[in-house]
Order: C-alpha cells, then sequence, then structure tokens
C-alpha cells in the first residue's frame, strides 16, 4: 500500500509539474540531461578555470604564492614575449599553407570521384580516404619519424630514385617545419575531400545538364554552379583545421618535439612548454584564452568573407 501511495504522489507531482510547465517535453529533457551536465564539467569548467587562473599569480614550483590577483598582468607579459609572437607566426604561416592546399587538393579529389562512373573504385577510394583520419595524431607523428629519417626514411628513398641527395629533414630548421606541414596535408586532405565531397552530392543535377548546353568551359561550370555549393563546406573545413591548427600538438610533439631548437614549436607547444616546463600556469593560462579568442575572430572571419549559400550566388 506504502508503494501504491508514493507511486500516486509522483505521479500527481508530475502531472502538477506538467500543468505548470506545459512546454516543456520532460522525457526529452531528462534524457539530454547527463549529455549536458557531463559537457559542462568536461567543457566549461576547465575552460572557467582557465580564465580564473589567467589573472592570477599561478607557479606549479612555488605554490605559497598562488592564488594571488594580478590582473591583466599575465596578458601583458604574453602580449610583450618575443617567443610568443613567434611560436604564433610558425602556427599562422603553417596554417595558411595547409589551408589552401588541402583545400585546392580537397575539392581536385572530390571532383575526379564524383566525375567517375566506377562505383567500385568511388568505393574503394572513399574508404581508403577516411584511413588517414582515423590515426591518431600522435601515430602519424611516429609515422614521419619513419618517413623523414635522414638514413633510412622512405622519403630519401625516393628522392634518390630521382638523382636527389638525402635531407636531413629532421635536422634542419627549415626542413622540419616542411616535415610537419607535409605530415599535416597528408593527414587531414582527405578530411578536405570528403567534405567537398558531400557538398558536390547536394549540386542538383539539372542546374549542371543546363550549364553544359550554355558552355563547354568546365571552369565556368565549376565556378558558377559547382562553387557556390561548396562554399558551406569550405567554411566549415576551415573553421575545424584552424582550431585545430592553434591546438595542435600530438604530431609536432612526437615528430620533432620543437626542434631543432625552437623551429618548430608551434604555439600550442609554446603554451605546454610555459605550463609543465617552466610551470607558470597563469601565463599559460593566459595563452591559451588569448588563442581561443584569436579562433573566434577567425570564425567569425571567415563566415563572414567565405560563407555564401548558394540561394545567395
Amino acid at each position: 500500500m506504502a508503494n501504491m501511495a508514493e507511486a500516486v504522489n509522483v505521479e500527481a507531482l508530475g502531472a502538477k509539474q506538467r500543468r505548470r510547465f506545459p512546454h516543456i517535453n520532460w522525457l526529452a529533457l531528462a534524457m539530454i540531461m547527463p549529455s549536458v551536465i557531463a559537457l559542462l564539467l568536461i567543457g566549461l569548467y576547465p575552460l572557467l578555470f582557465a580564465v580564473s587562473l589567467s589573472f592570477q599569480r599561478f607557479l606549479l614550483n612555488r605554490p605559497q604564492n598562488n592564488g594571488m590577483f594580478v590582473g591583466f598582468e599575465n596578458y601583458a607579459a604574453v602580449l610583450n614575449d618575443p617567443l610568443f609572437w613567434s611560436s604564433l607566426g610558425r602556427t599562422m604561416t603553417m596554417l595558411v599553407i595547409v589551408l589552401i592546399v588541402q583545400i585546392v587538393a580537397g575539392i581536385g579529389i572530390a571532383l575526379l570521384i564524383d566525375s567517375s562512373r566506377w562505383r567500385v573504385l568511388n568505393w574503394t577510394v572513399k574508404t581508403a580516404l577516411v584511413i588517414p583520419i582515423a590515426m591518431t595524431p600522435a601515430v602519424v607523428g611516429l609515422l614521419g619519424v619513419l618517413i623523414f629519417n635522414r638514413d633510412f626514411g622512405l622519403m630519401n628513398y625516393l628522392l634518390g630514385l630521382v638523382g636527389i641527395e638525402k635531407i636531413n629533414w629532421l635536422g634542419d630548421p627549415t626542413m622540419a617545419m616542411v616535415a610537419i606541414i607535409i605530415t599535416d596535408i597528408w593527414q587531414w586532405t582527405p578530411f578536405a575531400a570528403l567534405i567537398m565531397l558531400s557538398s558536390l552530392a547536394i549540386v542538383p543535377h539539372e542546374m549542371v545538364e543546363a550549364a553544359r548546353l550554355d558552355t563547354k568551359s568546365p571552369w565556368m561550370i565549376f565556378r558558377h554552379v559547382k562553387l557556390p555549393y561548396l562554399m558551406p563546406g569550405i567554411t566549415a573545413f576551415m573553421i575545424i583545421r584552424t582550431a585545430d591548427v592553434l591546438k595542435l600538438f600530438d604530431m609536432p610533439f612526437t615528430l620533432t618535439r620543437g626542434g631543432p631548437g625552437v623551429s618548430t614549436e608551434l604555439i600550442s607547444l609554446y603554451v605546454q612548454r610555459m605550463g609543465f616546463r617552466i610551470f607558470d600556469m597563469g601565463v599559460a593560462s593566459a595563452q591559451a584564452v588569448l588563442l581561443l579568442i584569436l579562433c573566434i575572430v577567425l570564425a567569425r572571419a571567415y563566415i563572414h568573407f567565405f560563407y555564401r549559400t548558394p540561394e545567395a550566388e
């Protein structure tokens, strides 16, 4: 009897809540709440904690002085740090190069797959494109160590076949950065191709056929018919890859560890060095917050300058 009375009370309470908030789907709310709570704990809390640390003096090797509010002192230290700007400059240079190459190559691969009539070949290529994306960045970096090794690496072996002398890929400052860029292009160009291929799939076939009646130029058909449908995918890819490059750590760390010297120390590696080698978590947090702001600004700029819906063309 007690259990029945308790069930009746719970049902009455639920009915009362439904009458008070008729527009709320309580079942849907109960199902999404675990995910919302996990997102708040994993995503929002670390962000707020980092923002809080960025306004404090927080040295891991001097815990007695931690927690002192210093205002924008950490941000001033970051903005006046030449090493921060040099590492950010290397990262932005890499970002521009990989975005251009990956978007152009991705569009080219997508157009080739889309124009092919061999279904088995298309399926095989699409499957192969997933393999580099599925590999973890640390494993990609270790593969890069084998590929770019000066003595027994695959890259120097291929160059030797055409008579080019061995290159000290990982020992030369410039070539080490080139190795990181090549490795990143190899891993993420397939991702660009898959995004462009999905965008091409929504291009109306009737529009393409009508354009072919007006012009025989493949470039004109691509420019005025297909490219407008590619722009949302291009914009999304630029946003995703910008955020990824700004936080890229695993692959360059396993490939070069930021060397030789600091020639390949990207901004994420510098933030890690500031926080876990110099032990200044306050300045490292300020650097991370500034990178987040930069990422948001770039994303808004991409949407403003590049995003176009097909109807707007």
